[in-house]
């Protein structure tokens, strides 16, 4: 089915509807850049894991990361090669399938590595070693998504790192940034070589994490272009990786929802649409901030007179699922879409079945402008997780 890319007139069910297009205009600026500085840009599956478009993925990238077992078994199988895995713990019952399905695996303490290398090298002797550091220095406002806030639980920091690393730690994995600019990450480039540049002669290889959005508009690709080359100018020998996960899915694709109802309370005029963001966009509650939505402007004012200032809400029982409200100019009629824009990262790997409301499908939109339906849910998956 063909498509109209503007108005998604031929969906009249909530659908995730990437555009295979966009996803390929992502892909091919972050490979250009891992190409210009020799360094190695992996998906992180913590932000996008449609493993049915990973074909796609192949033809630019190599590998991806894992935060737990699934996800790395999830690369291994369908990604096709092994993963650099992380996890804030790993266990006795799952460390040994987890480095088999590795390449990189990265401990996020000391005690950890001590007490779990050796299995994980006898599992795998190929899988290499690291550590996740903490330099103590995030420019990440929101403190539920700053991995260095005061108190975290992530990474070791310089002053418990010995003069002489435990033998086997052959990298060092740093996560300081969310959604971050080239900027952000020179001046936290500052930060970890002042705490931790003492050990880099040791290492093999420096893994910079995820936050990176390349793939915004205004992110100044030359930049990081330029701190990459000078810090393999500075530690030639080091292997370094980046492993952003909003930067593959940014921009790619919409969540398609459809008004059922048009309530109204003290004023306030609220769209119920048949979607829900506690189910199906979680960040927009937990990050927050408002999605932008297709013909409409977002208009939060409380004296607002506009007739056509709209609420949008969600259908699920928590009385805090809606956000908004937005200006459409017009009169909002019950069955017509309303299109939440960038909704593929971040969403699909965080949606749940809570009351059981009906899961969005995903589906992809190719090259020619054809529908392909990637997944369709129904009673069975909702009953399945109750098993």
């Amino acid at each position: 089915m063909k498509v109209n890319l503007q108005t998604f007139a031929e969906i009249d069910r909530p659908t995730y509807i990437l555009e295979e297009e966009k996803l390929r205009n992502n892909l091919k600026l972050i490979a250009g850049v891992a190409e210009r500085v020799d360094v190695e840009i992996i998906l992180a599956f913590k932000a996008y894991a449609l493993w049915k478009t990973f074909p796609i993925f192949r033809e630019y990238i190599n590998a991806t990361t894992a935060s737990s077992l699934y996800e790395a078994r999830l690369g291994y199988e369908e990604f096709g090669a092994p993963t650099h895995t992380f996890s804030p713990a790993y266990t006795d019952y799952e460390i040994d399938e987890i480095a088999r399905y590795s390449s990189h695996l990265t401990f996020n303490s000391l005690s950890q590595f001590l007490r779990l290398n050796e299995r994980a090298k006898k599992a795998n002797a190929d899988v290499s070693l690291g550590i996740r550091v903490n330099p103590e220095y995030s420019e990440v406002g929101t403190l539920l998504y700053n991995p260095c806030a005061p108190g975290t639980r992530f990474g070791v920091t310089a002053d418990l790192l010995p003069e002489e690393l435990p033998e086997g730690i052959d990298g060092f994995h740093v996560h300081c940034h969310c959604e971050s600019g080239a900027d952000v990450f020179e001046r936290t480039l500052a930060h970890i070589e002042e705490k931790f540049g003492k050990w880099f002669c040791r290492l093999k290889w420096i893994n910079f994490g995820g936050g990176h959005l390349m793939t915004r508009s205004d992110y100044d690709i030359e930049l990081l272009v330029n701190i990459l080359r000078e810090f393999h100018k500075r530690y030639p020998h080091l292997r370094v990786i980046l492993e952003p996960g909003s930067a593959f899915g940014w921009q790619t694709g919409s969540l398609v929802a459809q008004v059922v109802d048009v309530v109204e309370n003290h004023g306030i005029k609220t769209a119920i649409v048949n979607a829900s963001f506690t189910c199906h966009m979680p960040d927009c509650l937990e990050m927050p901030y408002h999605p932008a939505v297709r013909g409409a402007e977002l208009d939060d004012d409380v004296n607002s007179t506009s007739p056509h200032v709209y609420r949008i809400g969600g259908n699920s029982c928590l009385s805090g699922d809606f956000m908004g409200c937005w200006n459409f100019g017009r009169e909002l009629r019950v069955g017509e879409n309303i299109i939440f824009e960038d909704m593929l990262h971040y969403t699909t790997v965080k949606t749940n079945m809570f009351n059981g409301i009906t899961h969005p499908s995903i589906a992809m939109v190719d090259a020619e402008g054809q529908l392909k339906m990637l997944r369709e849910y129904c009673y069975g998956d909702y009953k399945s997780r109750m098993d």
